[in-house]
This record gives structure tokens, C-alpha cells and sequence, in this order.
């Protein structure tokens, strides 16, 4: 297909820019791709699934990789898939959740492609016991400025490896990857649930569970407020035996449950989630999840967003930013106390808001997690007014040694960015080693001085 102008986003709506968008279907055809005057720039993009602006550069080519999605290979003793770029987790769990095989890690959607993952560094519900896909990643195959593909691991090129995890697309357009899957006997998570009535019982209670289980993770009520400030719902996890299935369920262990997809067909011209709805949900789920154990499906589990297509259009034209914030172990009360009680203060309506523990950084240079947790946010974009409170959000997290998560970043600063990734100058190295014109650019990498604006 030939390259096309389109207005582009990320999930979260906002910002928005004008690209060409080039569809090839194969390796001459990204190469191709990669001729010609490209304005401020190239960036590879898989599904759009990034909240910000990084998956697109306003001005420049946007290369869409869902067509280069081949498998290539799989080593059944070991695990370890080769696949190319375009393959969705959605694809790979079809194909080998029958089988037996599950992903390492997976963020909270299931239609992102193993290129985008990689780009992003990824990590879900097990980042405490296993760190991010990172960790399980052998090899990446990766077009660099001048056309060549060059193989990357922890013992090959390691450099251009060590930046194409977590660098956003920067250093290159991912081709392929090999990475390790892990068995499973079923498709169920044995879930605890632990209702807490504050922000310090709920580390607390991740801090005495979390080293028993596979899965840790609290939806957390970040609208509120005085001594029930940070009162959460924290669900852990273990992948469910098969000698723990009834004998109705032993018959076809890796079913996964037919259920009815919604989808929301239009953007509704004020957005429906707002303070007051939210605050509704919040006690309606609050008060329905006590303690209790239960045997979920994997799509229940990790997957719940998915059932509803397009369910960013509730935020209305306006759109949401997604804030991802770290806080290390060591300041994590403190500086969530204050992200919270900021929050709060603003009447921020976040109907997501996600805390995770979180375990050991990789060897990535953009990395974003290590021994900690993590508060991922959706809030409604309102000009102004969003833009300011981030601002405010930063400087927390800049206190108390936080940084913010590139794949959900739309607002932050070159500054703030420069001084949450102290590794920025190793990598902006290895970037002009194998993209010396500095070809690879989106708008959030022009937006944080990564690439000349």
C-alpha cells in the first residue's frame, strides 16, 4: 500500500499529530520504508496501544508493523519463541494457551504487538517475582537507519540490545524477536482478594503476600480522602494446578469462557467518566470485593479492559492522559501519600488506578522499573488545567526518586525526563552509533529532547 497522510494518536486520545503511514508486508518493504524524506523524522508503530505521543511523529513517517507478524519458530524443551515484529500477544495466546504455554509477563491488554512490547519493556502483574519482558527476551533482530538488520543480544551487539529494550523505537525498527514462554496447566489464576482501609495497610499487605505469589496487583481508590486515603482492593495470584480443577473443568483446562465483547460506538460529545461517576464505581466496587479466594479466568484477570472495544472513546473528543509513576521501596509510602493526597485535592477523576509492586530492574537503559511500586492513572484531559497537575505530580516524583513510564508519558518535560533516567546519555551514545542523522524520531522523543525539535 502506498504511504498515506493520517491523524494519529495514542490510546489515551491526546495528543494528536499528522503523519504519513506507510503498511509493508515484509522485510524489503520496511526497508523501503525507510527511503525517501521523512520530515521530522520515522517511527515504527504496532497496534496504537502506547497512551502517548510515542507511536507517532507529527511531520514525519509512521511505520505500521501489523503486517509483518510471520512465526518463525518455537523450541518446544525450552520455550523460546521466534516470531516476527507484528505477532500480537492476542495471536500468540490463541495459538499456545492450548498447548500450554502462557507469556512471561503481559501489560494490561492482550492487542499489543511483540515489537511494541519490546520497544516499551513491558511488565504486569509478576514484575515482583520476574521483572519486566525484558528479562525473558534472547534475541531482537533490528533495522537500524541504513537498512541493514542487525541481531542483538546480551552477548551480540549488546548495546544496540541493551537500548531497544524500553527505547521507544529509537534506535531502530524492531523485525523480530526470540523470547521465552512459560508453562502453565491451566487457564486460571487462584486469586486472593485482600480489602484494605488505607494506603499503609495496603503495602502492607503486598509486603507480607506478595513473595507467595505469582501475581500481585490493587485496584486502588484514588478519589479517597482523610484516614481512608489509598483504600484498595488487592487481588494475588498463582496460576491455578490442574489437580485443582473440578472434574468438569480437567476436561479442557485451557478454555477460556465465551463472553459477550461490548464495544462503545461512538465518542459521546462530554466524556461519561467523571468525578462523580467514578466516585459511584469506586464504592460500588469497594463494597463488592471482600476477602475472599476465587478461581478467574486469564482473560478476567489480566484482560478485563479488553472485553470492552474502544472503551477510551468514554473519555469523550478531549481524550485522557495515563500518569505512571515509580516510587522506589524506600520512599514508596511517603511519596504515594503525597501523589494521592495531590490527586485528591484536584478532583481528578481517575477510573483506573492501578498499584503494582514491583521487583528487579533489567539491563535496559530506559528502564523504568526496579524494587518499588507503581501507580498507573487515567485521568480527562482538560487543557490547562491536566497539564498543571502533572507538572505538580513530577516534582513528587522527582522528591522522592520516582520516574514516569515512557509508553503512558504525554506531558512530561526534557528536563524532568533527563533527571528520572540517568542512563539518557548511554543510550542517546548507542542511538547515535547506529542512527547517526538521527532518522528515528517521534513527537514525544522531539517533546523530551531525545531528538533535535
Amino acid at each position: 500500500m502506498s504511504p498515506a497522510p493520517q491523524t494519529l494518536s495514542g490510546w489515551g486520545r491526546f495528543p494528536v499529530g499528522d503523519s504519513v503511514v506507510a503498511t509493508p508486508a515484509d522485510r524489503a518493504g520496511m526497508a523501503r520504508a525507510l527511503g525517501g524524506d521523512h520530515g521530522a523524522g520515522i517511527i515504527a508503530r504496532g497496534l496504537g496501544r502506547a497512551y502517548g505521543d510515542s507511536a507517532f511523529v507529527a511531520g514525519g513517517t509512521v511505520v505500521e508493523t501489523a503486517r509483518i507478524d510471520r512465526f518463525r519458530g518455537f523450541d518446544p524443551q525450552s520455550g523460546l519463541l521466534d516470531v516476527e515484529a507484528g505477532v500480537s500477544f492476542a495471536e500468540i495466546i490463541a495459538l499456545f494457551l492450548p498447548r500450554g504455554w502462557f507469556l512471561p509477563t503481559t501489560p494490561g491488554t492482550k492487542y499489543v504487538t511483540v515489537g511494541g512490547a519490546i520497544a516499551a519493556d513491558v511488565h504486569g502483574k509478576n514484575h515482583h517475582r520476574h521483572g519486566s519482558i525484558g528479562m525473558f527476551v534472547e534475541r531482537i533482530d533490528v533495522m537500524v537507519a541504513d537498512g541493514t538488520v542487525v541481531r542483538c543480544s546480551r552477548g551480540e551487539n549488546a548495546d544496540l540490545f541493551h537500548a531497544t529494550l524500553g527505547g521507544m523505537g529509537l534506535t531502530g525498527m524492531i523485525m523480530a524477536a526470540c523470547f521465552r514462554l512459560v508453562r502453565v496447566e491451566t487457564s486460571r489464576v487462584t486469586v486472593d482478594y485482600h480489602r484494605t482501609a488505607d494506603l499503609e495497610e495496603t503495602l502492607t499487605v503486598f509486603e507480607s503476600g506478595d513473595a507467595g505469589s505469582e501475581h500481585s496487583v490493587a485496584w486502588i481508590d484514588c478519589m479517597a480522602s482523610g484516614r481512608a486515603m489509598g483504600r484498595s482492593v488487592v487481588m494475588q495470584g498463582r496460576n491455578t494446578l490442574l489437580g485443582e480443577l473440578s472434574p468438569e473443568a480437567r476436561r479442557d483446562p485451557f478454555g477460556l469462557p465465551r463472553k459477550r465483547v461490548k464495544s462503545v460506538p461512538f465518542t459521546p460529545p462530554v466524556g461519561l467518566l467523571n468525578s462523580l461517576s467514578v466516585r459511584v464505581f469506586n464504592e460500588v466496587f469497594y463494597a463488592a470485593h471482600g476477602n475472599r479466594r476465587k478461581v478467574v479466568d486469564l482473560d478476567t484477570f489480566f484482560y478485563p479492559l479488553d472485553s470492552i472495544r474502544h472503551w477510551n472513546r468514554l473519555y469523550g473528543p478531549r481524550g485522557f492522559i495515563q500518569y505512571q509513576a515509580f516510587f522506589p521501596r524506600k520512599s514508596s509510602l511517603d511519596g504515594l501519600r503525597e501523589l494521592l493526597s495531590t490527586i485528591v485535592a484536584s478532583g481528578a477523576a481517575s477510573f483506573l488506578a492501578v498499584l503494582k509492586s514491583c521487583g528487579p530492574a533489567d539491563d535496559a537503559m530506559l528502564s523504568f522499573l526496579e524494587p518499588g511500586h507503581t501507580l498507573a492513572l487515567d485521568i480527562p484531559y482538560r487543557r490547562g488545567v491536566i497539564e498543571a497537575l502533572c507538572g505538580r505530580l513530577d516534582r513528587i516524583l522527582l522528591e522522592h526518586g520516582g520516574r514516569l513510564y515512557l509508553a503512558k508519558d504525554a506531558l512530561m518535560d526534557g528536563t524532568t525526563f533527563r533527571a528520572m533516567y540517568p542512563r539518557l546519555d548511554e543510550f542517546l551514545a548507542v542511538k547515535r552509533r547506529y542512527d547517526p542523522v538521527g532518522l528515528f524520531a517521534s513527537s514525544q522523543s522531539r517533546r523530551l529532547g531525545i531528538t533535535p525539535a
